[in-house]
């Protein structure tokens, strides 16, 4: 599914902003990554570093950086949570961002509250595309991406 070109995918939990997904793995753990949108705006990705697994993230403190060419900046975080792990593949190809950003993740984290706690400020399902397509259509963001 796309809206202006950016891929969607409404299974997915999104930030209100719609910069960040999170999908919920198997062990309870989520995965957290960064939307087509927000590849898009960034540029070409450079650089990714997440905190060290084992630390603890309150609300507002991001699980990782992101440097492009015209951008730095924070993996948003709207959940208390702690790092598990980084994908070292992504890690290591930060460029896989641009490419896939939703194969492409960038930290495994573990909620410190029950599941509807930690994603009660996501939106997902036809909610979550409503917002996601009008900030493509109201900002004219055309998803592109990076080889």
């Amino acid at each position: 599914m796309t809206c202006n070109n950016c891929e969607f995918h409404p299974e997915l939990y999104y930030d209100k902003e719609f910069q960040i997904w999170v999908s919920v793995e198997a062990d309870g753990s989520f995965l957290v990554g960064m939307t087509d949108i927000s590849q898009t705006i960034a540029g070409r990705i450079l650089h990714v570093r997440v905190r060290r697994p084992g630390t603890r993230r309150p609300p507002g403190k991001p699980v990782a950086t992101v440097e492009s060419g015209k951008w730095a900046g924070p993996i948003p975080n709207l959940m208390d949570c702690v790092i598990v792990e980084g994908n070292e593949v992504v890690l290591n190809r930060p460029l896989l961002l641009n490419q896939d950003p939703y194969g492409a993740w960038v930290a495994r984290v573990q909620p410190s509250t029950d599941r509807d706690t930690a994603l009660a400020e996501f939106v997902t399902g036809e909610e979550a595309r409503k917002g996601y397509c009008a900030r493509a259509v109201d900002e004219d963001i055309h998803c592109e991406r990076k080889d």
